[in-house]
């Protein structure tokens, strides 16, 4: 099997199990925001507002561990001190923030103006998903793709599932049978919702169970010691990336007029998931090329790889970006539920760019990767979340969501041209910048045109995407029919 190949099948498995994962909250959009599962556009609101803070935390407790397994896994030749040394680490620290955050939940609570009962879940299930986090980067590390998506799409399907009792079949059974009626109360919608999360989590740390029955608790204080220093910066970057995310929900809870802000993040939310095709893209590329990455870095020539990874993630991203663009109004029918949300449609365009440019910059990251230059990741994204904090900060009070939207494309931008501009200096590597530009610049210029100038006008956008599929075709023909004998 060649590289490609290899990279490719990966890359697919592993992206169809991150993907449902992050599909969970996209599958889920159209539950909640059908009229009459949740009691109104702010009470979505406030959903999108706790899971803005569950993902800053999830990237806290990782503290950049899991690229720094990957990185020691291929370098270090006792594997097992690796593998045991980072499991330790990560126990503790887990273990750490439980007991602390249990003890002061109330005044986390006030703190973030979120109600306790949701904070004490929230706790829990931050526990559950820290502890399986090497567990997953082990088996990624041993090329393990199969068991991995097992058990990423078993934790979506109980999620998923358990959604649906909740909040459409619960009621109706607790008026049949006192067995539902024991566990079934009236608006508990929010608190059901991370229930089933909850339980989500307690099955998947349970079939990773075995790994910690199987591994060598050996703790190596100098490779921890070695291991943070390369996984501090990815921490930092890690916070940065967070905060371009997710953090302008929280911002627009702070500026905006109370009885404005949780119904605004509601219809930003809602319609921040349509672009949720570009997100789950690039989440899959970065999960398939990351090891690749590590495990070629020593071999003959990886830039030229390395090379035409990128334009092909352009390639393949370009038409993604536009053929959603194009379907936009189409989409929002089946995703979108509630018409109450559409009026946050505007902001689609921009952040399936603003992911694509991000998607883009994980892949101009190599070069600091394996270099060993991980401070400049932290460097680039720090600034990435300075430009997301005061863009947010300055607008969001004159233009709500819109501010939020335009900042994260900003951002993303300029970390990807950041990226690109040291990676030139400290590993060059021959991107074929003119493909790249022209795969850029029209799929942007055609959706702008599809989208504020021809919005639904399905004999303009139709016949834009078909050319651009053509000139694709024409530029990748040898890559796509070697894809295609091969899958």
């Amino acid at each position: 099997m060649s590289a490609f190949q290899k990279l490719f099948k990966q890359t697919f498995i592993y992206g169809l199990a991150t993907v449902l994962p992050r599909m969970l909250s996209f599958l889920l959009v159209p539950l909640y925001t059908t009229e009459g599962v949740l009691t109104s556009v702010a009470e979505y609101g406030e959903v999108s507002v706790i899971f803005s803070y569950f993902v800053i935390f999830n990237v806290v407790l990782a503290y950049g561990m899991e690229t720094a397994f990957f990185r020691f896994f291929n370098k270090e030749e006792d594997k097992n001190q690796v593998v045991g040394t980072s499991a330790i680490s990560i126990i503790i620290s887990s273990l750490g923030f439980f007991a602390f955050a249990l003890v002061f939940q109330n005044q986390i609570a006030s703190f973030i103006n979120i109600d306790v009962k949701y904070i004490n879940l929230v706790i829990w299930i931050l526990l559950l998903d820290a502890l399986v986090i090497i567990p997953f980067a082990w088996l990624r590390a041993n090329e393990k793709p199969k068991r991995y998506a097992i058990i990423k799409i078993l934790n979506v399907a109980i999620n998923l599932g358990l959604n649906l009792f909740f909040l459409l079949t619960l009621k109706d059974l607790a008026s049949q049978a006192s067995i539902f009626d024991s566990i079934y109360k009236p608006d508990f919608e929010i608190s059901y919702i991370f229930i089933a999360n909850l339980i989500a989590s307690a099955v998947t740390l349970a079939l990773m169970l075995p790994f910690y029955s199987k591994i060598k608790y050996v703790f190596n204080s100098q490779l921890w010691k070695t291991m943070f220093r390369y996984a501090f910066p990815v921490l930092i970057a890690g916070v940065a990336f967070s905060i371009n995310e997710t953090f302008d929900r929280i911002l627009l809870k702070e500026i905006l007029p109370a009885d404005v802000a949780e119904t605004d993040i509601g219809m930003y939310s809602a319609c921040y998931k349509i672009a949720v095709f570009m997100t789950l893209f690039a989440t899959a590329y970065r999960l398939g090329i990351e090891p690749y990455f590590f495990s070629h870095s020593n071999s003959k020539n990886p830039q030229k790889n390395y090379a035409k990874i990128l334009e092909l993630f352009v390639a393949f991203g370009s038409v993604i970006l536009l053929s959603v663009v194009v379907f936009a109004d189409v989409l929002k029918v089946y995703i979108v539920r509630g018409e109450a949300y559409w009026e946050a449609m505007w902001i689609v365009p921009i952040i399936l760019l603003a992911n694509f440019c991000l998607g883009i910059y994980h892949n101009l990251s190599v070069w600091y990767k394996i270099t060993d230059r991980t401070k400049f990741g932290a460097y680039i994204s720090v600034f990435g979340a300075i430009i997301t904090l005061a863009i947010n900060i300055f607008f969001i009070k004159e233009y709500s969501y819109k501010a939020s939207a335009i900042a994260t494309l900003v951002a993303y931008s300029v970390m990807m041209l950041l990226s690109y501009y040291f990676g030139r200096k400290y590993y060059p590597i021959p991107y074929n910048l003119k493909k790249i530009g022209l795969y850029l610049f029209v799929s942007i210029l055609f959706s702008v045109i599809s989208f504020y100038y021809f919005r639904e006008n399905y004999l303009v956008g139709i016949p834009l995407l078909l050319v651009f599929l053509g000139v694709t075709y024409a530029l990748e023909e040898k890559e796509i029919k070697q894809l295609l004998r091969r899958v």
